[in-house]
């Protein structure tokens, strides 16, 4: 395991258990403040809910972080005043920009964390910068590769 999760840093961690990639996302959470953009990317099964469930608990949000991949997106409120509430999108299912713009996503930055399961090549342009982690299973193993980075455009 690296050392702690650093604000702006960039990073890499090998996750051995489900319970190691939340805590990764906690850490990061740390890091995170409303209006910040986290795009998580990585394969089926390679844990992005389990970071953006690991990002929730960090932030203190409302509600059981699930995959959104039905309804697209899923709104957290916070769980007190002062503290940035996140909105969980699932966009594998997203046509396209058009779609991702319908959503509106960028009026919801001034207070919220935005994470974005599947967003990479779509959702980058609702900031000027963004947080990418992506995670990547070993093969035949449980075991999680995360490597994350802030990017700025």
């Amino acid at each position: 395991m690296s050392g702690p999760v650093e604000a702006g840093a960039a990073g890499a961690r090998t996750l051995a258990e489900v319970a190691d990639t939340e805590d990764l996302g906690r850490e990061l959470a740390a890091t995170l403040r409303a209006g910040d953009l986290v795009i998580l990317d990585g394969p089926l099964g390679a844990g992005k809910t389990a970071m953006a469930r690991g990002i929730g608990a960090g932030l203190q949000i409302l509600g059981r972080v699930s995959s959104p991949t039905f309804i697209i997106a899923r709104e957290h409120r916070p769980s007190r005043p002062g503290l940035p509430g996140m909105i969980h999108v699932d966009a594998y299912r997203l046509g396209g920009l058009d779609e991702l713009d319908a959503l509106d996503l960028d009026s919801d930055l001034t207070g919220a964390v935005i994470v974005v399961e599947w967003g990479e090549g779509v959702a980058e342009r609702l900031a000027d910068r963004h947080l990418r982690v992506r995670l990547r299973r070993e093969p035949e193993s449980d075991v999680r590769r995360a490597e994350w980075e802030w990017v700025d455009h």
